[in-house]
């Protein structure tokens, strides 16, 4: 198989305890899992891709039981902290009204802002955005140019 180079080297590793509520959410956005290993001796880990003209999205996920609870950073925290609290995950779709009328088919409890066009006074887009089943906030846009001064 041949390396495909790497556009940007951030990994999202999101850290859940059932990888059920995911793999539902996820799919119904189109994603699909590209790689799981189950849980065995040690907690589960999954990954999804979003295929989109624009380039993949891939997100992974780590646990799949009560131990991502007990992970070396994290089990400083209460299990009942909210998951993501000050974190957006911004994903560009093309056609994005078209796939926000998807979204709102099968997830639109899930949008926690309609679709809306902004602007921060050099450029304009338009963008939505959503909560997870675990609470991590997603903010679906067309594509920008984020080093653009």
């Amino acid at each position: 198989m041949a390396e495909v180079p790497i556009a940007n080297n951030l990994i999202i590793e999101l850290h859940v305890p059932e990888f059920a509520p995911v793999k539902d959410f996820y799919s119904k956005l189109g994603f699909e899992i590209i790689s799981e290993d189950v849980k065995g001796e040690y907690p589960g880990y999954m990954v999804m891709q979003r295929g989109d003209p624009l380039g993949d999205t891939m997100i992974n996920f780590y646990g799949d039981d009560e131990r991502v609870y007990d992970q070396s950073y994290f089990k400083q925290f209460d299990k009942n902290t909210p998951r993501g609290y000050a974190i957006s995950l911004t994903i560009p779709v093309q056609e994005i009204h078209a796939f926000y009328e998807e979204v709102l088919k099968d997830l639109k409890d899930n949008v926690v802002q309609e679709l809306k066009e902004k602007g921060d006074g050099k450029r304009t887009w338009k963008d939505f955005r959503m909560s997870d089943p675990y609470g991590y906030y997603i903010r679906f846009t067309e594509l920008l140019d984020w080093g653009q001064k």
